[in-house]
């Protein structure tokens, strides 16, 4: 596995796509924050806080995620190396895991400038200082959860695809849907006491805790849940191909 996470991470950061995938999610969320005028700016909004920050990370992230885990087996398919993966001494599960961990490394990687944000914010508070560290750290551990179940869904979607542009586009659906459908099929309350059941299958609603610092076990059990069986999907359909 680590040699499988070495050679990803490799592929990520070898050749300038990592880098220029880390500054377009810097400099779109800095924009949104600091300059354009919309919901989410600060200066708008007049409150010291990144909330608005971490709710524009998921709809950045929907795009971003998809886009790195693509190539993961898709291409390996394409180019024919993913029969050289078969025959090395290595376990399925050692490959998708290696794959999985390099995806969710780079989308660290994505938020770690934004700690700038923090000290910026932390300046222009009146009185300075004036931020909520624990909704702050708590937004941070969330958006990482979320990281790790894009990519393990991304994972899956490059599985089970034959190209990257089908695995980019499932992996884009599926994350949209889990995200933002699934909230918004409950919003309009069809199925009575079940719309609660079906809002808290989605990542909204436990991801939204995390905004308030919030770190509730269940929400950390719900994306291991949703990260280990994506996981295991996507082993089960490269098993398929071998």
């Amino acid at each position: 596995m680590t040699a499988i996470l070495k050679k990803e991470l490799w592929s990520y950061f070898g050749n300038w796509s990592a880098w220029i995938i880390i500054a377009a999610f810097s400099l779109i969320g800095t924009l949104f924050i600091f300059f354009f005028d919309n919901d989410s700016n600060i200066f708008d909004i007049g409150i010291a806080s990144l909330q608005s920050y971490f709710a524009l990370c998921p709809w950045l992230l929907m795009f971003i995620i998809p886009a790195l885990s693509m190539r993961s087996f898709a291409e390996e398919q394409q180019t024919g190396t993913l029969h050289w993966l078969f025959s090395q001494p290595l376990k399925i599960s050692e490959i998708v895991a290696g794959k999985f961990l390099s995806v969710c490394i780079v989308g660290i990687f994505c938020i770690i400038p934004s700690l700038v944000y923090i000290y910026t914010i932390y300046v222009l508070g009146v009185p300075a200082g004036n931020l909520d560290m624990g909704a702050t750290l708590g937004s941070y551990f969330g958006v990482v959860l979320l990281i790790a179940a894009f990519a393990a869904i991304g994972i899956m979607a490059s599985a089970l695809s034959q190209n990257q542009i089908m695995a980019y586009l499932l992996g884009v659906f599926m994350c949209f849907i889990l995200y933002f459908g699934v909230e918004q099929l409950a919003s309009y309350k069809l199925l009575g006491g079940a719309d609660f059941w079906l809002s808290n299958l989605g990542f909204y609603q436990h991801f939204i805790g995390f905004s308030r610092g919030l770190i509730d076990t269940k929400d950390v059990f719900y994306f291991a849940l949703v990260i280990f069986i994506c996981l295991c999907l996507a082993t089960y359909f490269v098993k398929k191909k071998k």
